[in-house]
């Protein structure tokens, strides 16, 4: 009941205001701008029409402001989630998409109420950088054939096939495309130093749209041309056809998403924390979940693809001066208000105006400062960037992630191995006569430091076989600093006193901790030493 409680828990909308109202309005219809450009070109990038990234934004956006857990949470369609749906849409197609964004609502949910949210802290930062700027570089050629406007490229499932194509077509290069291209990288270059409140990327979707109109008709490829344009009105309510066979082909994927979604939209909300100056309440990390699954559920329900808290979207709400969810309802309005009314103008924009669109948003979330940083510090957190980096380009998002963390929990264990420590300790006058008698060359004291684990359980043994070894009656252990112990470290001090109730060795711990005392009854370790060898 207590997972329940804190889920429905909002405080969000507490002491608004009309003053409030007013900044969320302001707030809510600059994201709209930024959103209704990043929507369509996400889409597309993903392997979809452009209006679905359209009513992924309001939907999602529209839910997760209503349910999620961040006062200034911007939900929709991300880059991070582009390699994965694209090949999704080229394996499987479209409606399976939907399938497995439902499906990834339906995890994030499960997530939510699971207490997950807490074990995403514990993802690595150089496998997250890793496969963030991997997601990058395939946003960014993925946007090539578009900025030279190449023809007759057709979208492959692995990153080096699509470079050999752009190779093989790129005799067909259309140089009014490239015009177009470098018209709209010039706007986002030059615009914000012009004047830093303009909404850039819009900017840049209409000027080189206006010029290709006026100077070029029909010379370069548009969203009319590609996809038929975009209907001004919203598709109506559809369940997908589920099936179990769907669901064990698609399960993998969605699980995929919802573990990225879960990842970007925490990151968001926690970054949104530290960026509202005044805010004095975090967001709710369980609540969000809840909302971010909540929108995946229902957004595929109306043609919508998989949607996540967006950062920079986010960023952009606060700092147009949002003070609560409402301007993430108002940005869904917006947004749904230039669907019904300009929609079909939006057939005209080139796909060549997208590209550089695109290729900026690659360039912002790849992290090139901090990959340079990992890099240059050659260790094991080196190896688990490149390797996360190479296979989410060369292979996909999933493996990346899988190995990029189990290779940071080999070379975690590989750097633990070497904090167990067996120190011969000095005996007090206290335990000699305690414990031996008086006869102090009949006993020995040992400081056990560090994890007992299964990564370090093969040294513990072998160390233990040199203890046993000394002619002694009587071995003292004081465990006062041990980190850890593990089941493996369990059996391995567990093997030792049965080794030394062969030898008739009496075996003493001192200063065990309680969490440590409670495993050892649990295993009947405890009563093998006896009750009457353990000094706390």
């Amino acid at each position: 009941m207590n997972e329940v409680s804190e889920i429905l828990k909002d405080n969000r909308f507490q002491d608004y205001n009309m003053a409030g109202f007013r900044k969320d309005l302001i707030a809510g219809i600059t994201v709209g701008i930024v959103a209704i450009p990043l929507g369509m070109a996400f889409a597309i990038a993903s392997g979809v029409n452009p209006e679905y990234g359209i009513y992924t934004t309001i939907i999602a956006g529209f839910l997760v402001a209503i349910l999620g857990g961040s006062r200034f949470q911007i939900a929709g369609p991300t880059g991070a989630f582009i390699p994965i749906l694209l090949a999704i849409v080229l394996q499987y197609g479209y409606e399976e998409l939907l399938i497995a964004g439902f499906l990834a609502g339906i995890f994030l949910v499960i997530m939510s109420f699971a207490g997950v949210s807490n074990l995403i802290h514990f993802v690595p930062k150089s496998v997250t950088i890793g496969f963030t700027t991997g997601i990058a570089v395939i946003i960014f050629t993925g946007q090539l054939g578009n900025f030279f406007g190449l023809t007759g490229l057709e979208q492959k499932e692995f990153f080096h096939e699509d470079m050999i194509g752009i190779v093989k077509q790129f005799h067909t290069i259309n140089f009014y495309s490239v015009l177009i291209a470098i018209i709209g990288l010039l706007v986002i270059f030059i615009i914000p130093k012009i004047t830093p409140r303009v909404p850039v990327l819009l900017v840049a979707l209409l000027v080189p749209t206006i010029l290709s109109i006026i100077l070029f008709p029909g010379k370069v490829e548009t969203i009319g041309t590609a996809f038929g344009g975009i209907p001004n009105t919203l598709p109506p309510f559809r369940f997908p056809e589920i099936t179990m066979s769907k669901i064990v082909t698609l399960w993998t994927p969605a699980l995929v998403i919802a573990a990225l979604g879960a990842i970007e939209s925490l990151l968001s909300a926690v970054v949104a924390d530290s960026m509202k100056a005044g805010n004095t309440e975090s967001h709710n990390s369980k609540r969000e979940l809840f909302g971010q699954g909540v929108a995946n559920i229902v957004t595929p329900l109306f043609g919508g693809i998989p949607a996540t808290g967006a950062i920079a979207r986010t960023a952009t709400n606060i700092r147009s001066g949002a003070v609560s969810p409402v301007s993430g309802i108002v940005q869904s309005v917006f947004v749904l208000a230039f669907l019904l009314i300009f929609a079909p103008y939006a057939s005209y924009i080139p796909l060549a105006a997208m590209a550089p669109i695109l290729m900026y948003v690659a360039w912002n979330m790849s992290a090139v400062k901090v990959f340079s940083h990992i890099l240059s510090l050659r260790t094991g957190d080196t190896i688990v960037l490149l390797t996360t980096f190479l296979l989410t380009i060369f292979v996909n998002l999933t493996v990346a992630v899988q190995v990029g963390i189990l290779i940071a929990v080999i070379s975690f264990i590989h750097k633990m191995v070497n904090k167990l420590h067996l120190n011969v300790g000095k005996l007090s006058e206290v335990e000699i006569v305690k414990f031996g008698n008086g006869d102090k060359k009949m006993m020995k004291k040992y400081h056990l430091d560090g994890p007992l684990f299964f990564g370090t359980a093969k040294s513990f043994e072998d160390s233990s076989q040199v203890i046993l070894t000394d002619a002694v009656k009587t071995i003292i252990i004081d465990m006062k600093h041990i980190a850890v112990i593990d089941a493996t470290g369990e059996a391995a001090l567990s093997k030792l006193v049965d080794d030394a109730n062969k030898d008739d060795i009496r075996i003493i711990i001192k200063h065990l901790p309680k969490d440590k005392l409670a495993l050892f009854k649990k295993s009947g370790l405890y009563y093998k030493i006896g009750e009457e060898n353990f000094f706390m």
